[in-house]
């Protein structure tokens, strides 16, 4: 019976976290986590992590997390991560996270005939690749997306698509058009470092691709400027160069 309610007790921890979500393979400082039934607790070396579980750094701390199936991700100090799904599968593995602060690095290239697709929501802005590396921050005003390789597919937030949709349904047929879908579909493809007419002075209302050494700002208003960053600037930060080692690392 002893052996028989630990199993009980085991599987409902399981149950309360959702599917496996990856582990956090390595925690510096203060790193720690909760499921949306328990306080938060200390992560240690290799602790798994579950759908709906939260991970949050403190001051002058980062974790690396590892993905079922292969991939990373990893947050700088003062960051937190919610951990929404998680669909992994032989040849495809779906992962949806929530930065509600902070900055996140992801690298996560997809295996030959693999799909692997990463959704990184911040405040005003989602980001979707398919094996890629990218970093993105995360602020309530303003949220940022760069590029380091391959391409990421970008669009504002959808509970600002939402807001504006409301806002438009007051216009009448004589609006501004149709109302943004949060859908990934289509895109505008950006293959020449490519910068607006002015910064912030244009509406995002569909996703746009970036290219590898591109960065997107998106504010909560949905308007955005895009440029390509500066690489050598952007390497003196201390969360880039600890990025950097880990995957010269690998």
């Amino acid at each position: 019976m002893r052996y028989l309610s630990c199993f009980f007790i085991i599987t409902s921890l399981l149950m309360a976290g959702g599917q496996k979500f990856g582990k956090i393979s390595l925690p510096l400082g203060k790193v720690e986590f909760k499921s949306e039934s328990s306080d938060w607790k200390r992560a240690k070396p290799n602790q798994p992590v579950f759908e709906g579980n939260t991970i949050r750094t403190k001051a002058k701390s980062r974790c690396e997390i590892t993905l079922v199936g292969g991939g990373k991700i990893r947050l700088g100090e003062n960051s937190e991560l919610v951990l929404n799904k998680a669909d992994v599968k032989p040849m495809v593995k779906n992962f949806n996270a929530n930065l509600k602060r902070g900055n996140i690095f992801v690298s996560a290239k997809a295996a030959f005939g693999e799909k692997k697709n990463i959704a990184i929501r911040t405040p005003t802005a989602v980001a979707a690749i398919r094996g890629t590396k990218y970093r993105a921050s995360a602020g309530e005003a303003e949220s940022s997306v760069l590029v380091y390789e391959g391409k990421v597919d970008v669009n504002q937030a959808k509970n600002y698509i939402e807001e504006r949709k409301e806002k438009r349904k007051g216009l009448g047929q004589n609006g501004f058009g149709g109302a943004p879908k949060f859908t990934l579909g289509p895109v505008t493809e950006i293959k020449a470092p490519t910068q607006v007419s002015g910064p912030f002075e244009v509406t995002l209302e569909e996703w746009v691709t970036l290219a590898e050494g591109m960065q997107i700002n998106i504010r909560s208003d949905g308007k955005f400027h895009m440029f390509e960053f500066d690489q050598s600037k952007d390497a003196e930060d201390e969360f880039v160069k600890w990025n950097q080692e880990l995957e010269a690392a690998k």
